[in-house]
């Protein structure tokens, strides 16, 4: 069982910055990667960021170069940095990992989730 709580969102003007976290606990050793997912109203959700446990990061083409996906291992954290937001961003950002479980596959488990809202 791995257990995800997020803090950090708030309401910010466009153009501003938030950093989100993500508290992992429980047990997460076979940890195949962490990510940030968003879901705006009346959309479907999508993967914002992703950090896999050998390093490797993918973004969503939408925030490639505004936001950065980055982990505290000694903190059991995942980060979220947030710069030059936009009113499009707007939506309730969830926390994922991703464990491997027996039979080769991958099971996710999901925070509650956190709001942000830009203003324009």
């Amino acid at each position: 069982q791995v257990q995800l709580v997020e803090s950090g969102g708030g309401l910010v003007q466009a153009g501003g910055s938030l950093r989100l976290s993500c508290a992992a606990s429980g047990s997460n050793n076979s940890l195949n990667a962490m990510g940030w997912y968003r879901q705006a109203p009346g959309k479907q959700r999508e993967l914002v960021a992703r950090l896999t446990s050998g390093g490797g990061t993918n973004y969503a083409a939408s925030v490639k170069g505004r936001f950065t996906i980055s982990r505290d291992n000694a903190k059991n954290t995942m980060n979220l940095q947030m710069n030059s937001l936009k009113p499009e961003d707007t939506a309730v950002y969830y926390c994922n990992a991703e464990i491997n479980v027996v039979g080769g596959f991958l099971y996710d488990y999901w925070g509650q989730g956190t709001q942000v809202t830009v203003s324009s």
